[in-house]
């Protein structure tokens, strides 16, 4: 389990089990490089990570991967609430932090406010919050709360709302010819 957590030299130390021994300062396995391409994802402290004695040396460790079990669970997808399956990618900030020392608690509590990027097989999925944007083969669907616009071959269709220029509303609007508001528009 991660004790202490150096971010600027994406370093951990591991408490390593069932002796309770720390580690001193090891890679941390939060991030991947592939060229010019890098994610980080620096480890908290109380993430349960695997870690490789380098050449064998059990002196020299590297983590090399985190595990989800039943202290830190997998997140699941805020857009339905199911688990992440084989061939799609959730990444999910706010899911609580993992209990820290030997605490095997799980009622860590969840940032219902906090971003989150969803690959699926038909859509990507970004969103944070009460809002959302999927992004499909035939559509692009933008949800604000109870507001919900979807542009597609067909066109752009606003549900729940206004569409408005910084000058007029099409819900409310004044006609040049004559000086009458207008309602919402009809048909």
């Amino acid at each position: 389990m991660v004790s202490a957590v150096d971010p600027v030299n994406h370093a951990i130390k591991v408490k390593i089990q069932p002796d309770d021994i720390e580690t001193g300062w090891i890679a941390d396995v939060g991030g991947v490089q592939a060229g010019d391409l890098r994610i980080a994802c620096p480890s908290e402290p109380g993430t349960h990570v695997v870690l490789l004695p380098i050449e064998g040396d059990a002196e020299h460790l590297v983590a090399i991967g985190s595990v989800f079990d039943t202290v830190v669970a997998a997140p699941v997808s805020p857009l339905d609430g199911s688990i992440i399956q084989p061939g799609e990618m959730l990444i999910r900030a706010g899911c609580g932090k993992p209990p820290a020392g030997n605490a095997l608690s799980s009622s860590m509590e969840e940032n219902a406010q906090a971003g989150w990027c969803q690959i699926g097989r038909q859509a990507v999925t970004l969103g944070a919050g009460n809002s959302n944007l999927v992004i499909s083969q035939d559509q692009i669907i933008l949800t604000v709360g109870g507001v919900k616009a979807v542009l597609s071959a067909d066109g752009l269709k606003v549900s729940s709302g206004d569409v408005q220029t910084a000058e007029h509303s099409l819900n409310n609007h004044i006609h040049f010819v004559g000086t009458q508001s207008t309602g919402g528009p009809r048909g």
